[in-house]
């Protein structure tokens, strides 16, 4: 850290034109909840430092028919937000377990994306809600949606020159229902184990969308496409929720690690996809 510069940009043009001219040599500093961590451990020694504090990132608000949140927004903001209780239930349940309060105080939702782990809690509550990302530099905004954001660990689609800016989440409509469960080895302050979020609308027993994501079981946060597929335009009963849990467990390509088994996780998936899309259902 002794020979890192050191910027701190009055608005979003100015990290953008840092950016620009700084390249990859510069990291964006947010929350620094995992930049500093990767730092102080040497794992990680920028040049350049940017922070974006100053930027005006920092907001939850509603436009037209999408929920929108800033990239700035600590996820402490996003728990206790009445916009994010009605229209993103789902994100806010996501939010309430990523890390400690301390952490959840300085850590950030663009933060939290832009690390790209695996296990991200609010990339696998953003897959299951179909949300898009605005990205920024200098020559304009770009949008992508989430599941094209992440391309492995620790890596995404932003250029050195972007900057995430804020997060597109479409509003739910009275037939959308919701389900998250994140599995750990202790109720709290953990990273997960697995975790499974369901966005599902539903008239009747009638399936018109489904969405099923899953994190820590893949190199990247997991949108259980073909799980979904079997659901929709379909009536939903046990028969069919059993086949969709297998399948969601087959698109999973999971790892050994300190915190669990390939083996395992595989096996728990399925029985989390089923266990929630039956509380769904009834």
């Amino acid at each position: 850290m002794a020979n890192t510069l050191f910027y701190r940009a009055a608005d979003l043009k100015e990290a953008c034109v840092l950016l620009s001219q700084y390249g990859k040599k510069a990291k964006i500093l947010a929350g620094g909840t995992d930049l500093m961590v990767a730092i102080n451990r040497k794992l990680l020694l920028p040049e350049i430092l940017v922070y974006i504090g100053n930027c005006g990132l920092d907001y939850i608000r509603v436009e037209g028919d999408s929920l929108i949140i800033g990239a700035m927004t600590n996820h402490a903001s996003i728990v206790r937000s009445t916009l994010v209780k009605e229209k993103a239930p789902l994100l806010l349940e996501a939010t309430k377990y990523i890390g400690s309060p301390s952490i959840r105080n300085m850590g950030t939702i663009g933060g939290n994306l832009v690390n790209a782990s695996p296990a991200a809690d609010a990339g696998t509550a953003l897959l299951a809600l179909g949300a898009k990302l605005n990205l920024v530099s200098v020559s304009g905004v770009r949008q992508v949606k989430v599941e094209e954001f992440f391309t492995g660990p620790g890596k995404t689609v932003l250029k050195p020159s972007e900057i995430l800016q804020e997060v597109l989440i479409p509003s739910q409509n009275e037939n959308s229902k919701w389900a998250w469960y994140k599995l750990g080895k202790r109720k709290s302050d953990i990273c997960s184990v697995i975790s499974v979020a369901i966005s599902i609308e539903i008239e009747g027993n009638l399936c018109r969308f489904a969405r099923i994501a899953l994190g820590a079981v893949a190199p990247v946060p997991l949108l259980a496409k073909r799980a979904g597929s079997l659901l929709e335009r379909q009536n939903i009963d046990k028969t069919l929720i059993t086949k969709a849990a297998k399948a969601a467990s087959e698109e999973t390509t999971p790892i050994d690690d300190v915190r669990a088994t390939a083996w395992y996780r595989r096996k728990v998936s399925e029985t989390l996809v089923k266990r929630l899309l039956s509380q769904i259902l009834e």
